[in-house]
């Protein structure tokens, strides 16, 4: 039996089912270029970052009132639970979806509110964590980091996403200061875009408790030593790391050896739409073509639960001495 899954990496506008966007886009009066699942899918090959985010922008234009938000939350709960996930955290950035002037706290309690039906419904437990936004103003950062703690109830963390490679973190510290005063834990996209540096300037500058990705990390061992001995998880997204050329190849990826290496791998999605995956996909994927061992699963689980920014009741931790070094 596959244990129960959780998931810590996974953007809402990314993972809107092709239907609900097709249906959203119909009932806003929106044509569409071609077929939805081209629209919303990225290629496998996409080969950077840049590339791979286009295919949120229809998503994104659908998601602009408080009912298509607390649509596509309530389904992605549902999602979650035809995949074996019993607990997930979801992402967005509220700034993006006030084009028809919701607000940020609307967009935030609309999402909220789809994930309390979903999880009524389905028994999955939730988390929500508000995005910055690296390319935007530290002052833009410093209101959605409001935002959040205005909804400190609802809200379980703050993110910082976006191309690291074009765009520092320095910038945004206020925005995290603010959230380490308030106690709301951190996680920072990094390693994937640009290299070892990146992770660097999200632990000591932001002081993230989460790396989102870290595919990079792999490159430098005191970076290695660091996040072991401090416990950061890292959450990484295989399917979507290829796409985006952040790794060469599914052989390539690094997940199994860090794993072994003592650090706090989790699997993720990224975006399910984007990336047509599951968490149970990404699991059979990196069994068929890395040295991802099955027992391996399990303690993947076990660093999820640990690592969870919203409550969640730990898995028993596997006892084969193969699974890696705890």
């Amino acid at each position: 039996m596959s244990p129960a899954r959780y998931e810590l990496h996974c953007h809402l506008d990314g993972s809107v089912r092709p239907g609900t966007v097709a249906d959203l886009a119909r009932r806003q009066g929106l044509a569409l270029d071609g077929p939805v699942e081209r629209l919303v899918t990225a290629p496998a090959d996409c080969g950077s970052l840049t590339r791979y985010l286009p295919y949120i922008d229809l998503p994104l234009q659908v998601l602009q009132t408080p009912d298509a938000l607390h649509r596509a939350a309530q389904e992605l709960v549902e999602d979650w639970h035809a995949d074996g996930v019993v607990h997930g955290e979801v992402r967005f950035a509220p700034q993006l979806h006030t084009r028809r002037d919701m607000s940020q706290d609307e967009a935030v309690q609309a999402v909220a509110a789809g994930l309390a039906a979903g999880r009524r419904a389905t028994g999955v437990r939730t988390g929500l964590l508000l995005c910055c936004l690296r390319h935007q103003t530290p002052e833009e950062s410093l209101a959605v980091a409001e935002t959040a703690l205005r909804h400190r109830d609802q809200v379980a963390g703050l993110d910082l996403a976006g191309d690291e490679r074009l765009h520092g973190a320095e910038a945004h510290r206020p925005a995290f200061d603010l959230a380490h005063q308030a106690g709301l834990p951190v996680t920072v996209h990094a390693g994937e875009a640009a290299g070892p540096d990146s992770v660097w300037e999200a632990i000591d500058v932001l002081g993230a408790r989460r790396i989102g990705h870290g595919v990079r990390c792999a490159d430098d061992q005191a970076l290695l030593e660091r996040l072991r001995r401090d416990g950061i998880a890292l959450e990484m997204c295989p399917t979507s790391n290829v796409q985006t050329g952040t790794v060469a190849t599914w052989a390539a990826h690094p997940a199994a050896r860090l794993m072994d290496q003592g650090l706090k791998v989790t699997i993720s999605t990224d975006a399910r739409t984007t990336s047509a995956t599951t968490v149970r996909q990404e699991f059979e994927r990196l069994r068929e073509a890395t040295d991802w061992r099955s027992e391996q699963d399990q303690l993947a689980q076990v660093h999820a639960a640990g690592a969870a920014f919203a409550a969640a009741s730990p898995p028993q931790a596997p006892q084969d001495p193969a699974a890696g070094p705890r």
